[in-house]
């Protein structure tokens, strides 16, 4: 069954990689109010296409912020597994403008790559998955396995409303795995199943200084500018070593075995991949530990962005009222998110003079999650990647976060296997992001390969 579906994916990939520019098309971007419509048509959107190609019971479920995509099969039988594919229809901003070669909601194909927002993260890549099972519907009228569909809107401001969603529709969520494809490949020679995801705290850090903007020569030497104080603060969380200098942050930090070492360096992308795809002049972090050792399986903290004063054009000697910043701390599966979202807030409150008024805002809270690979469901997926891509998969931590790993894993009690298309040159998040159109084909049939071996594998282990 697999290979017809194959031969009619193969024979349909213009037609896939049409609907695939059609949803680029949206600018779902939840983080923006302004864009609220736009992601409602695009959930919209989505409903009825998943009804298009077999799916049934599609219907969009809120959740007092933007919907969830809800469709499903489940014709294969009892005596076969029922798989929760997971995907996030909503992008980050596509700001600035002015950096695309091409508009970010106007898909271009060029040099065997789409261009647009969201090409990669995530539409791309859960699109692999609903093209898969288009195909399979398309050939053969019928799936190998029973499916679910989970498309959320809220995925690039941390999923606020999903954690309740998912325990409030639990018994219809029900499943005995979660595919989720939103993770990179080091290379398109080399496919990995992850094995370990980062925790994340984001937090924005404000410093009040004057009750209202002054004037710098009348006020300037006298009165403490929150810029100042703040960007002395943020300095002061690193070290020279690239070490993070907030008391007990590394506590819970487990030191990498050899064995782990080794298999971080043999699968991560090297110092010159790195280099070539940011444009940096020189790599920076935590000395003791080699790049791919510092992207996976290391703790971070970046700053984002600042807020506050005067930027515009020309000149306007302000000492500001306040300025803020946003920050992000990545960790790893043993840190506990809260104690760190605490140590961070309490450490802050120290490094602040009596000159300011300090306060800081949670965005986001989530915890690191370590699996195991050693489950039947994973070994279905290592075989599917050797059949879509000629090499077996490696497994490995991946840097990111994905908050809904921990709650799927423990609200449904099901393993939670990432599979991921993407690469590291996509550039995801940043001005020209891309999807390579051979990773989204080799994916689909990759995708068609899994659900075909899953009931083999699974059931023949049992």
């Amino acid at each position: 069954m697999s290979e017809q579906t194959i031969t009619y994916a193969r024979n349909h990939r213009d037609q896939a990689l049409e609907h695939l520019q059609h949803l680029l098309r949206f600018p779902s971007i939840a983080a923006q109010p302004d864009h609220s419509d736009d992601v409602r048509t695009t959930a919209q959107w989505l409903t009825q296409w998943c009804s298009d190609i077999g799916l049934e019971h599609g219907q969009l479920m809120e959740t007092g912020g933007s919907p969830v995509v809800y469709a499903d099969w489940l014709h294969a039988g009892d005596d076969r597994p029922t798989a929760l594919i997971y995907g996030h229809y909503d992008v980050q901003p596509a700001d600035p403008l002015d950096a695309w070669t091409t508009p970010p909601f106007e898909p271009t194909v060029r040099d065997g790559r789409i261009y647009a927002r969201g090409a990669n993260d995530n539409k791309g890549q859960f699109m692999v998955h609903l093209s898969a099972i288009a195909a399979y519907l398309a050939s053969n009228g019928q799936l190998p396995i029973n499916v679910k569909c989970l498309l959320e809107g809220e995925e690039e401001i941390g999923s606020p409303h999903l954690e309740s969603f998912v325990r409030q529709h639990q018994a219809q969520l029900q499943a005995d795995l979660v595919i989720v494809s939103d993770t990179p490949m080091p290379s398109p020679e080399q496919p990995v199943i992850i094995n370990a995801v980062r925790g994340l705290v984001a937090a924005e850090v404000y410093v009040q200084g004057p009750s209202r903007d002054l004037h710098s020569g009348g006020f300037g030497g006298v009165i403490h500018n929150p810029f100042t104080v703040l960007v002395q603060m943020l300095a002061s969380l690193h070290d020279d070593r690239g070490h993070i200098t907030i008391p007990g942050f590394y506590d819970r930090v487990r030191e990498l075995t050899p064995a782990e070492r080794i298999a971080l360096n043999a699968t991560g992308v090297t110092d010159e991949q790195i280099l070539h795809y940011t444009g940096a002049p020189a790599l920076w972090g935590e000395m003791g530990y080699t790049a791919a050792e510092r992207l996976g399986a290391r703790p971070t903290l970046d700053i984002h962005g600042f807020r506050g004063g005067y930027a515009g054009d020309g000149v306007k000697t302000v000492l500001p009222a306040w300025a803020s910043a946003k920050v992000s701390m990545r960790l790893t599966p043993e840190q506990d998110a809260q104690e760190i979202a605490q140590l961070f807030s309490e450490h802050m409150q120290r490094l602040a003079p009596r000159t300011v008024t300090l306060k800081l805002e949670a965005l986001t809270v989530a915890n690191g999650v370590a699996m195991d690979t050693s489950a039947p469901v994973f070994e279905a997926a290592a075989l599917a990647f050797e059949r879509g891509f000629g090499k077996r998969s490696v497994t490995r931590r991946e840097g990111g976060t994905l908050p809904l790993v921990a709650y799927m894993i423990d609200i449904l009690q099901a393993p939670v296997i990432l599979m991921g298309f993407g690469l590291p040159e996509d550039g995801i998040h940043s001005p020209d992001e891309s999807f390579a159109l051979n990773q989204f084909y080799w994916g689909i049939e990759t995708a068609i390969h899994y659900y075909h071996l899953l009931p083999e594998v699974v059931y023949s282990s049992s």
